[in-house]
């Protein structure tokens, strides 16, 4: 009723691949026990196509799109929608199709998908609705903590490697999304229970008009943790609106792996100077300015680098002719022939 379609991406364990499109239906229990048993999960970003068999019969009925996306900072799907939004409005030239890297994952996507649906409920058109987005991605919190680094490690999802710790005496790190929307490691605590406190002690320092919030919590397998930080965001001088509470989806729960804790909720802006406000201040991007910025971000759906090039430049054509010439693999991208 909502006309919210989901794309979603998919996951290969021991049954061959699959994807969570309900999580009703989702085991978690069952699907958290196997990664703790051993069992190996790999996930694969959305291809172009993909994107482009789901929008096309939408823009074709006459439809504009806002596209709410996953981090661009720990996915390559999001440069993939824009390949396929840069071939779509080509096609449609006569409809919308607006793009939002949320710089978030699991609820923080979520939640920004909520207000979407609530800007439309208002009567905001889909342009007011894409900037409202863009706006509140940057104030988007994301505390979490896991039991056990090695999945972060593994996928590579952890910026900051060296400030990473194990396990050894029950040291547990904090973590948290970074203005790109990478994960970084920003505390260290021993103990679960000095780790589940600070994410609500990070929460009652940072939330603002907690009253009118609904806050999201996701866990993979540990609900007790989850209930205990819903009892202290309750407790706190700050208590939210709501709290959504969920399962970990398979996918993002294959890279944080069992025992994840993790908090959602809008916060205060933050004060002169930082990454976030300098972004909030800067002129607004154009689609195609996003789409250079995000391939430049990420390598190809094959692993492909991308090479970006201007057609007048004589030096370009150089670097395309020695790369040729020594059979390179690339995608390359011409600058000047993109819009704005």
């Amino acid at each position: 009723s909502e006309q919210i379609t989901i794309i979603p991406y998919t996951f290969q364990s021991g049954k061959g691949e699959q994807s969570c499109m309900d999580l009703a239906t989702f085991d978690a229990k069952d699907f958290y026990t196997q990664m703790r048993s051993g069992v190996k999960v790999t996930t694969s970003q959305i291809p172009p196509q993909r994107y482009i068999d789901v929008l096309t019969p939408m823009l074709e009925a006459g439809e504009d799109v806002l596209f709410v996306s996953m981090s661009s900072g720990i996915s390559g799907s999001y440069a993939s929608g824009q390949i396929a939004a840069r071939q779509l409005r080509e096609e449609f030239p006569d409809r919308k199709l607006l793009l939002v890297d949320t710089y978030s994952a699991s609820l923080g996507e979520g939640l920004l998908v909520m207000r979407a649906v609530n800007c439309r409920r208002e009567g905001m058109c889909i342009d007011e609705t894409y900037k409202t987005l863009r706006a509140l991605r940057h104030r988007m919190a994301q505390i979490f903590t896991v039991d056990d680094l090695r999945y972060l490690r593994r996928t590579g999802r952890l910026s900051n490697l060296e400030a990473a710790v194990g396990t050894v005496l029950q040291i547990k790190p904090l973590l948290k999304g970074d203005p790109q929307g990478k994960i970084v490691c920003f505390a260290k605590l021993r103990g679960r229970q000095r780790a589940v406190e600070a994410i609500a002690k990070r929460y009652e320092e940072l939330v603002v008009d907690a009253q009118d919030q609904t806050v999201g919590i996701a866990h993979a397998d540990c609900a007790p943790d989850a209930q205990i930080l819903a009892s202290l965001l309750r407790r706190s001088s700050k208590p939210p609106k709501n709290i959504l509470m969920v399962d970990y989806e398979p996918v993002t729960g294959s890279h944080v792996g069992p025992g994840a804790l993790a908090l959602f909720f809008l916060r205060r802006s933050k004060s002169g100077g930082s990454t976030s406000k300098q972004q909030e201040n800067s002129p607004a991007l154009t689609p195609e300015q996003e789409e250079l910025l995000a391939l430049s971000q990420a390598p190809g759906e094959d692993g492909l680098p991308f090479m970006f090039a201007l057609t007048t430049c004589r030096h370009c054509k150089k670097t395309k002719e020695y790369l040729d010439s020594n059979d390179a693999k690339y995608h390359l991208l011409y600058v000047d022939e993109f819009n704005g």
